[in-house]
């Protein structure tokens, strides 16, 4: 992965957070209002076998560096030697007096760049970053490397805004 991702990133990985933008629906009910507002959410990779995560705004619309030239299977079973990330949506919002990470919900991925296929429950992940959004953390079906990889990474990322998040995102992301 670390290959791929230095040549078609040029080795810089993402690192920032999509946080509180203005809303241009502030609540007037015209054009726009009760649309989808994708501006608070950010896609977190974890990658268990290197260890690490990293922010990859490109899977917002499935054209990540994990994602790109792979043609995803609903069925995990026909990627059997699938390389495993989890692809966290994580939305930030205002909570305790500034930005926190308000909504966390994780899905799994595996990707086999040999035979340029991988398994993808896109209902879950649709579904996900909708609850994400709504606020809701659902990390606990995550293995407890991985819990630990996105607990570490949201911590370093901003310890403010991990320390104004609702406890039960610490206590799920605790192993």
């Amino acid at each position: 992965m670390d290959d791929l991702f230095k040549k078609k990133t040029g080795g810089k990985k993402g690192q920032g957070f999509n946080i509180l933008t203005s809303d241009s629906t502030d609540g007037h009910g015209g054009y726009g209002a009760g649309t989808l507002n994708l501006n608070n959410v950010s896609p977190v990779f974890v990658d268990i076998e290197e260890g690490e995560a990293f922010v990859d705004m490109g899977a917002l619309h499935a054209r990540s560096v994990v994602e790109k030239g792979i043609k995803f299977l609903p069925n995990k079973d026909e990627v059997p030697n699938g390389r495993p990330y989890w692809l966290v949506w994580v939305t930030v919002d205002q909570r305790n007096g500034g930005p926190a990470y308000t909504g966390v919900a994780a899905c799994e991925l595996t990707v086999d760049r040999s035979i340029r296929r991988g398994y993808k429950n896109f209902p879950e992940h649709v579904n996900n970053m909708d609850r994400s959004l709504k606020g809701r953390i659902i990390v606990d079906h995550m293995d407890d490397t991985s819990k630990k990889i996105l607990g570490d990474y949201l911590k370093k990322f901003n310890e403010e805004m991990w320390n104004r998040s609702d406890d039960k995102l610490k206590e799920d992301l605790s192993v």
